[in-house]
């Protein structure tokens, strides 16, 4: 990611460091700092694989997804406690038709021991700068928040 500054009349950019980059999440109130996002690619295509069984791990779900060329990165959400699947996992592409064919073909399919749902991943809607224009949007309609 580069950044424009500006100073003295001039324009510097400048490349940021991964660590400088900051994604700002929020949830039911609460506001936090993401530091997994920064591990995914900024504009793919992501989708949300639910009803995974504890036997599933990131090499089942990439076995599954592998058949298309755009595939970038699967991951398998686990408990950080116990190391048990929290029972979904995430799916990303690079090319859009990828997503779609994807989405079509994979869904029902058994991934382990259990029938796969996938749904568009909302990652995107609850980034801090997001929630806070939609925020601004419905106050300027006079909606609650």
């Amino acid at each position: 990611a580069v950044v424009s500054t500006q100073s003295t009349g001039e324009i510097k950019k400048k490349k940021l460091k991964s660590k400088d980059k900051r994604i700002m999440r929020t949830a039911a109130g609460d506001v936090w700092d993401d530091p997994s996002l920064l591990e995914w690619e900024d504009n793919d295509f992501r989708i949300f694989v639910g009803d995974l069984g504890n036997e599933c791990n990131d090499e089942m779900l990439y076995r599954a997804f592998s058949k298309y060329p755009s595939l970038l990165k699967v991951k398998v959400i686990r408990d950080k406690r116990s190391n048990k699947t929290k029972g979904f996992g995430f799916v990303s592409f690079k090319d859009s038709n990828d997503y779609i064919r994807a989405m079509r073909e994979v869904n029902g399919k058994y991934i382990g021991n259990r029938p796969c749902k996938l749904r568009k991943s909302s990652w995107k809607d609850r980034q801090y700068t997001v929630v806070k224009k939609k925020n601004s949007e419905r106050q300027k309609l006079g909606l609650k928040i």
